[in-house]
């Protein structure tokens, strides 16, 4: 179960790559389409914009897996091993309802927009449950992430291996 999340968190990773690189191509596009009028391109800011969001959300879940979000520590490494691992599951936690509350509400927009059928002020007049898709999708494998990193530090289990500089290891 673990391999078959961690390959799914490793391809919403890949994803937001390729998003970060839709988001090139439309600045690209845009800056393209100013410079000869006859290849513009209605709405390349606001298409730059949506790949930079669904970029930024599919990320946060592979991020949390590999032990790249900042952490604040300084508490934390001066507690007791017992009281450390205590309050790392409370934080997780506190993460994974909060992170809920994000994913929940972010699926209630995207399903709110298609109701209603709200799209974009801009030249596009993009659907916004499309973009918005991202969002709901990102924060959903954030859930997922805390849940599962949850799950490991209620049965003791380590949640990233460490390098030997003490820093989490890259898992591949």
């Amino acid at each position: 179960m673990r391999t078959m999340l961690d390959r799914l968190f490793t391809g919403a990773g890949y994803l937001a790559g390729l998003f970060m690189v839709g988001t090139l191509l439309a600045v690209l596009a845009s800056i393209f389409g100013r410079l000869i009028p006859a290849i513009d391109l209605p709405g390349a800011d606001a298409y730059a914009g949506y790949c930079m969001a669904t970029a930024a959300f599919l990320a946060l879940a592979p991020t949390l897996r590999r032990g790249e979000h900042i952490r604040v520590t300084l508490i934390l490494n001066q507690l007791p091993t017992a009281a450390h691992r205590w309050l790392d599951i409370f934080c997780h936690l506190v993460a994974l309802i909060m992170s809920g509350a994000l994913a929940w509400f972010s699926i209630r927009l995207v399903m709110q927009s298609r109701e209603f059928v709200d799209i974009s002020t801009g030249l596009d007049a993009t659907p916004l449950w499309i973009p918005q898709l991202g969002m709901a999708v990102g924060t959903s494998l954030f859930v997922l992430a805390f849940a599962m990193d949850l799950v490991l530090l209620l049965a003791g289990k380590q949640l990233r291996e460490e390098s030997l500089d003490g820093e989490p290891a890259h898992i591949e």
